[in-house]
């Protein structure tokens, strides 16, 4: 499903934007690997509604990854327990790299870079129990130093599917520029494939791959509002401008029919970063912020792209 020879692109975890709807909208433009929004195993193992939704997947997603998140093994034992029910899952990724602070006070996230002992032996748990093809984690260059060389070769032994890496520690946030010299440190004394993250574009994209020798690319907030950015890179040319209302059309209507008459609502962040920069954007959030209709907010949306 994912062959590493061919640098595969794919969709980071994007918290409140990777749903199924963005998913479905970027395998159309050469994502080759989707990942869901961090999934909490806690409120997994509470089978809560919402969350459960969130674990949908769109008919092109192949591979389909779930990340999930948590700290504690029985919690983590249960969480995958109940992904295995999911045959359309393909893959668990687990979340090492999420540095906000709710997350990391409960010593999820990036704070599990701080222990790495323990970072492994909850991977050992996924590793366990799953029936999932693939298994992976996504983390960090370190929590408050870079030690991406200490983190990879403590995950060897693991027989990870991949790991993506941030360039970036806990401490740096999102501020900064995403250090790819680490992430080829990483690469250099990692058996299993290593996918580059942080910062990367259409423009730096064949950069990245060539300063970080990585086996893949995972392109995040690059993509929203640029879900063509895919195709980009892939090809080095640019989306027409008609193809581009084509897709924003394309994404109103896979958010609608996942959320129904709601995605009108949801859409709205969507539109603040697809109108960005153009002729007039400002008036036309305000009117699109105030029209609840959809087909009404569809209309608008046509005119104005």
């Amino acid at each position: 499903m994912i062959d590493f020879s061919k640098k595969p692109l794919f969709l980071a975890p994007l918290a409140g934007f990777s749903d199924i709807a963005l998913r479905g909208v970027v395998k159309r433009f050469g994502c080759d690997v989707t990942t869901s929004e961090m999934i909490s195993a806690n409120a997994l193992c509470f089978k809560n509604e919402k969350t459960l939704k969130m674990l949908e997947k769109n008919s092109l997603e192949t591979p389909y990854i779930v990340q999930i998140a948590g700290n504690d093994e029985e919690i983590i034992k249960k969480a995958v327990l109940i992904l295995n029910e999911f045959d359309f899952i393909d893959g668990i990724d687990f979340n090492c790299g999420c540095p906000a602070t709710k997350v990391v006070k409960n010593c999820s996230g990036s704070a599990l870079l701080k222990d790495l002992d323990k970072l492994c032996k909850l991977l050992e748990v996924i590793k366990k129990q799953s029936n999932k093809k693939f298994t992976s984690v996504k983390i960090r260059l370190g929590f408050d130093e870079k030690i991406p060389q200490i983190i990879v070769k403590k995950l060897q032994n693991l027989d990870l599917s991949y790991i993506a890496i941030h360039g970036r520690t806990k401490a740096d946030g999102y501020s900064g520029k995403a250090d790819y010299d680490s992430i080829r440190e990483a690469k250099e004394v990692s058996l299993v494939p290593i996918i580059a993250n942080g910062d990367i574009n259409s423009q730096n994209a064949q950069d990245v791959l060539n300063l970080t020798l990585a086996d893949g690319l995972m392109i995040g907030r690059a993509s929203i509002g640029n879900p063509w950015i895919f195709y980009e890179v892939k090809s080095g040319k640019k989306v027409d401008e008609k193809i581009k209302k084509e897709i924003i059309l394309c994404h109103f209507d896979e958010m609608i029919k996942h959320y129904g008459t709601r995605g009108a609502l949801l859409f709205r962040k969507h539109i603040h970063q697809y109108s960005k920069g153009l002729d007039m954007a400002s008036a036309f959030r305000d009117e699109i912020n105030r029209i609840d209709d959809v087909d009404l907010a569809r209309s608008k949306i046509s005119e104005f792209f």
